[in-house]
C-alpha cells in the first residue's frame, strides 16, 4: 500500500481488527520511509456500481461519497459513529444485492432519506434539504410539516 504521506510503497501493517460489524478490515499501517500512520479499510465489493444522474451523466458509484454526505447531514447528533459506519454499510449492501450495476441517483437518495429517518430525524431533514433542493424556510417548514403526526394541534404562536 502506498504511503499517503511521502508515496513510498514499502509500506507495513501494524495491526488488523474486524471493523463496521465484520463487514470491514481495519488496517493500521506505518511507512519506514517518513515514519507516517495511516488506516486502510478493506471491503468485499460484490459488483462495479454505476450512478446515472438526473441529468442523465455516468460515473462510478464511490462509498466515499455517501460516506461524507451523511456525515455532513449527522454532524453534532447524538448517534453513535459505528451506527453511522453500520448505516452506510448497510445502504451500500443493499445497493449492490439489487442485482443491477446502474443505480438511478435518486432511488439512492431515497434509500438513504429511509436510513436517515430510522436513525435521527435531524439528520434527515438536513440530508433532505440538498437532496430535495430547497430554496426558502418555506420548503423546510413544509418539508418537517409533513414529519409531524396528524393527530396533534399545531402550537399557537
Amino acid at each position: 500500500m502506498r504511503c499517503p504521506f511521502c508515496g513510498n510503497i514499502d509500506t507495513q501493517v501494524k495491526d488488523s481488527r474486524p471493523a463496521e460489524d465484520h463487514a470491514a478490515i481495519r488496517r493500521r499501517r506505518f511507512c519506514p520511509a517518513c515514519g507516517g500512520r495511516f488506516t486502510t479499510y478493506e471491503r468485499v465489493q460484490l459488483r462495479d456500481l454505476v450512478v446515472i444522474k438526473s441529468n442523465g451523466r455516468r460515473e462510478d458509484f464511490d462509498r466515499d461519497k455517501l460516506e461524507r454526505s451523511i456525515r455532513i447531514s449527522m454532524q453534532k447528533r447524538p448517534v453513535e459513529p459505528e451506527r453511522i459506519d453500520q448505516m452506510i454499510s448497510g445502504i451500500v449492501r443493499r445497493l449492490e444485492s439489487m442485482g443491477e450495476t446502474d443505480l438511478n441517483s435518486k432511488m439512492i437518495g431515497e434509500i438513504v432519506m429511509e436510513s436517515l429517518a430510522r436513525i435521527d430525524t435531524v439528520a434527515y431533514v438536513r440530508f433532505a434539504s440538498v437532496y430535495k433542493n430547497f430554496q426558502a424556510a418555506d420548503d423546510f417548514d413544509k418539508f418537517v410539516s409533513e414529519l409531524r403526526p396528524a393527530d396533534k394541534p399545531e402550537p399557537e404562536s
